[in-house]
């Protein structure tokens, strides 16, 4: 898809994410390694949340915002962490709970490998103004 979703850019390129949007969904993922652990060897919360939040973002853009051509901003987040996410991959994935034109209410979880949910959340997401 060429665009806004073409090529990572900032954080998503830092950290490796791919953002994959020729399914019914976009969807999120990144490789997990050493460097993304916490003092326990999973995967860190922070980065766990960053994940889902690019998901949502994607989402909301690419379903409300003209196919991805209008960017939506993060209000507010909600995360509640289910398991460890050990090394390996995660993929994140999120849908549309409701929301008019400007905001609009966002759910999303991410999963490893083997389909275990390791994290839900919700956020408030804001249309950019043109």
């Amino acid at each position: 898809m060429s665009g806004p979703w073409h090529d990572a850019t900032g954080t998503a390129r830092l950290l490796g994410l791919r953002i994959d949007t020729s399914g019914e969904r976009p969807t999120v993922s990144m490789h997990v390694t050493q460097d993304h652990t916490n003092r326990h060897g999973n995967m860190h919360g922070g980065l766990i949340s960053t994940v889902l939040d690019t998901a949502m973002g994607a989402t909301a853009s690419l379903e409300r915002g003209e196919g991805g051509k209008i960017p939506f901003s993060t209000l507010s987040m909600t995360v509640n962490f289910i398991a460890p996410m050990p090394l390996g991959t995660i993929t994140a994935t999120a849908r549309i709970l409701g929301g008019g034109f400007k905001t609009v209410f966002v759910e999303g979880e991410a999963r490893d490998e083997a389909g275990t949910l390791i994290a839900q959340s919700t956020g408030t997401f804001k249309r950019a103004p043109l």
